[in-house]
């Protein structure tokens, strides 16, 4: 913390941009996160929620804006199709390294165990020993409550299990910042709650987080601000209290109302 007290910023997103020729998506959103917050990141589905998230480590390359991690800006140039990339690769992969990203569909490697699934990019990337990677594994593996399936792959594992461990997999990188894509979105319902458990535990330990999720009432239950996307730009930002039960915007209200 700064000697004010405040929070340090986590990341900062300005005036985002993102186009698919003449289908402009998201339509400069700014948006910043201080260490510790919890962003949920609500709104119909084509609002540009999946693809404002996949702009932070450049799964998606914006078409303008500048994205900061930390103090650290991105540097970014034009390619030749007019969006932005990296200008080096090597601080692209440093920046990834410090974002953990949980997608949709787990994203697992099939033909690994759940400890090898974990223990890769700390051993590939961070340089740890196998060791150390391995005694981490546990220890997180204990945090997901899975540490039985040590040796399981992940087609013995159920979709919520494999959630857990997508979970595991970007916590063994010690992030700053954890990225969520709609996690229980392809999950039975009956496996939703495990997800979202060990996700309100990293809520509860002060993990920065940004999550896109359908999920209302764990969205108004853990968040620190909510941010109501529509047709790419932000409707409206504010505490859960004021997105669920006084929104200004008719659209959230309306939105509110069909989901409650």
């Amino acid at each position: 913390m700064s000697q004010d007290s405040q929070p340090a910023t986590a990341l900062r997103m300005i005036d985002i941009h993102k186009s698919y020729g003449s289908l402009n998506v998201i339509k400069g959103v700014s948006l910043e996160a201080k260490d510790g917050d919890v962003i949920s990141i609500l709104g119909s589905s084509g609002s540009g929620k999946s693809t404002l998230l996949r702009c932070i480590n450049l799964l998606e390359n914006p078409s303008k804006g500048e994205i900061y991690l930390g103090d650290e800006k991105l540097e970014l140039v034009p390619s030749k199709s007019g969006e932005l990339q990296a200008k080096s690769r090597k601080q692209l992969e440093n920046m990834r390294s410090r974002i953990g990203f949980v997608f949709q569909n787990f994203n697992l490697w099939p033909h690994r165990t759940v400890l090898e699934n974990i223990t890769e990019a700390p051993i590939q990337v961070l340089k740890q020993s196998k060791d150390e990677a391995v005694g981490q594994a546990k220890l997180i593996l204990e945090q997901v409550g899975l540490v039985d399936k040590i040796d399981a792959y992940p087609s013995h594992l159920s979709g919520g299990q494999q959630q857990r461990i997508a979970i595991a997999r970007a916590l063994a990188m010690d992030p700053q910042l954890l990225l969520f894509d709609e996690p229980t979105s392809a999950l039975d319902p009956e496996l939703v709650n495990e997800v979202l458990a060990v996700m309100r535990d990293l809520a509860s330990q002060g993990r920065t987080m940004l999550i896109v999720t359908h999920e209302m009432r764990f969205a108004r239950d853990v968040s620190s601000q909510v941010v109501f996307l529509h047709e790419g730009h932000i409707e409206e930002q504010g505490t859960p209290e004021k997105l669920f039960e006084n929104p200004s915007s008719a659209r959230v209200k309306a939105f509110m109302s069909s989901h409650q």
